[in-house]
């Protein structure tokens, strides 16, 4: 399995980094994890072609993490796509997003390939080939915006993911709330955990791998402002095992 990062940046656009996306090549399928503002333009840059995507995978719907959804289906369409595309959504919100293609636009019928509407549940391990696989649990990224339910009746979910290929596991955390989002699959020994920057502390970070221990331990979702904390960190922190933590970048390639 390998895993690119596509873009390692925060919410807050930068001129250094795209929008955080992940790429996982399992054999013959590219999972994309995630696809914000601008995720077509990082593609080109990365040298993906559009149409090598079998699959998408949405943590949540924040615009830098689902926004250039829209973008890339008309790519995909104009680059004359023929394959189905795989969408991973989570039920609590697949119905927004077949609203929101059809609000930019986007019919199925005209873009001349098929797109598969897969919903998924926590605590529902998914498929996606008969060795590769992920199992979905619900952080707390989103809890501030639960009283706008009723308001506005929209539903929000912001998945925290565990991917499993034969026997490595990875943990992919997206955007999340509070400390203990970082432990929501502690039960397992994770040979990759990788974690956003921007809503956590690093030292939370930290602490976390001290306690869980796994292999490597990936930091994402880095901004500009903040950078130089990490970078400065790095610099001080006599830790144990300490060459198994890294800071992620745009184009960077991980083999497991």
């Amino acid at each position: 399995m390998n895993i690119k990062f596509v873009g390692t940046g925060s919410g807050k656009t930068s001129l250094k980094r795209f929008y955080s996306s992940l790429l996982f090549k399992v054999e013959d399928y590219n999972l994309l994890i995630d696809c914000g503002d601008g995720i077509s333009k990082a593609l080109l840059e990365q040298e993906i072609h559009f149409n090598q995507i079998n699959g998408i995978l949405i943590s949540h719907l924040h615009p830098d993490h689902f926004s250039g959804l829209f973008t890339l289906l008309v790519q995909m369409k104009l680059n004359e796509r023929k394959e189905e595309l795989d969408l991973f959504i989570h039920e609590a919100i697949i119905e927004q997003v077949k609203k929101s293609i059809l609000q930019f636009y986007i019919f199925i019928e005209r873009i001349n390939f098929d797109i598969v509407f897969n919903a998924f549940g926590d605590e529902e391990t998914i498929k996606i080939k008969s060795n590769f696989s992920f199992l979905s649990r619900q952080n707390s990224h989103l809890e501030k915006y639960k009283a706008y339910d009723n308001e506005y009746k929209l539903k929000f979910n912001s998945s925290s993911f565990l991917f499993k290929h034969d026997d490595k596991l990875v943990f992919y955390t997206a955007d999340i709330g509070k400390e203990k989002d970082l432990f929501l699959f502690e039960e397992n020994h994770f040979h990759v955990m990788i974690t956003e920057i921007s809503h956590i502390g690093l030292g939370e970070v930290l602490s976390a791998f001290k306690k869980m221990s796994p292999e490597k331990l990936i930091l994402t979702h880095i901004s500009d402002d903040e950078e130089h904390l990490i970078d400065e960190l790095f610099v001080k922190l006599k830790v144990p095992n300490f060459e198994r933590i890294f800071k992620a970048y745009d184009g960077m390639i991980l083999t497991i």
